[in-house]
């Protein structure tokens, strides 16, 4: 059995014109939101293999979490505007030796691989988690609907 968690970047700041949507940063309340649910995750799972859009908001996101995990962020630039089926593609692509996951990514993208890993419809707020149970015994195994969706984390919940 593994865990795949499955973010989407925390809120970013569309109020800098002439910037291209990739180097978008996080606004204010992304800043806030992106350290938060790194401290709520880091209590309580076993992060322990970390991959990222290149978009700026997204690079920022991860890096909350790599902080808390102390972990190194691997950058993916296929995850920046991934379909559904890439993502799962990328999560099939993951290290053996990695039991717990994540992939920071986007909208539609990542609420798209949770319904269709999980069979579950989720429409996943900016900083959500998704917690996804995937069982298999080796990444390479995960295909659509061989995951159950455990929890989705959302920023309001730890309000």
């Amino acid at each position: 059995m593994k865990t795949l968690l499955l973010a989407r970047h925390a809120k970013s700041d569309w109020g800098l014109p002439g910037l291209s949507d990739h180097d978008r940063p996080l606004n204010a309340r992304g800043r806030r939101d992106a350290p938060a649910m790194a401290r709520r995750l880091v209590d309580e799972i076993a992060l322990d293999h970390l991959v990222s859009s290149t978009a700026v908001r997204a690079r920022s996101t991860a890096a909350e979490y790599a902080a808390a995990f102390r972990l190194a962020v691997i950058e993916e630039p296929l995850l920046y505007a991934a379909s559904a089926r890439s993502i799962l593609a990328m999560a099939a692509a993951l290290p053996d030796d990695s039991e717990v996951a994540m992939l920071v990514g986007h909208n539609p993208g990542m609420s798209d691989a949770v319904s269709e890993l999980t069979g579950a419809f989720v429409e996943m707020p900016t900083c959500a988690v998704a917690e996804c149970a995937v069982d298999v015994g080796s990444w390479a195994e995960l295909i659509e609907g061989s995951g159950r969706l455990l929890r989705l984390r959302t920023p309001r919940d730890g309000e």
